[in-house]
């Protein structure tokens, strides 16, 4: 035969499974604020010159909607957060997520774009020496390239821009 708490052990009782309840569901709760708190990884960009890869999530990226032309031009200009030593006339190869290349993608150096848009997920530079002396001067001790979404189709005000990403380069022979 079971025996039911009678009276004032009944009230005690009472009250400890109502705050048990209250902890779980105070629980459950903060578990639910942290797990909203974490933002979803952007897609990923990788830089390889000859066996050095650097790989960073985006600097500018809003979940892959449109950024407009300005921003990204700004975005390119931000610091990178990695950087890399380069060896001069070092093949330079680029690595996006496959929706980055759905999108398309193209390399800018120092806040310009230098190539077409590609639809790769992979992109080989071969024979092209970023630190080549430039009319009378001295090579380069940093390039700042960045990888920057961009929809293919669009153009002048209607090109669409969803992400960039920055690397510095290093001149390791300078």
């Amino acid at each position: 035969m079971t025996t039911l708490p009678r009276g004032r052990a009944a009230i005690e009782h009472s009250a400890v499974r109502r705050r048990r309840a209250v902890a779980a569901a105070g629980a459950v709760s903060a578990g639910l604020l942290v797990l909203s708190a974490c933002d979803k990884p952007t897609p990923r960009a990788t830089v390889t010159f000859g066996s050095h890869s650097v790989s960073t999530e985006a600097e500018c990226y809003d979940d892959g909607n449109s950024i407009g032309q300005q921003e990204a031009t700004k975005c390119t200009l931000k610091k990178a957060s990695h950087s890399i030593k380069v060896p001069q006339s070092e093949t330079l190869r680029i690595g996006v997520d496959p929706e980055v290349a759905d999108t398309g993608w193209a390399l800018w150096i120092n806040g310009q774009q230098v190539t077409n848009v590609y639809k790769k997920t992979y992109y080989s530079f071969e024979g092209v020496d970023l630190f080549a002396d430039q009319q009378g001067q001295a090579a380069p001790k940093t390039l700042n390239i960045s990888i920057v979404e961009q929809d293919k189709s669009g153009s002048g005000a209607s090109k669409q821009y969803k992400g960039v990403w920055n690397f510095k380069l290093e001149n390791k022979d300078a």
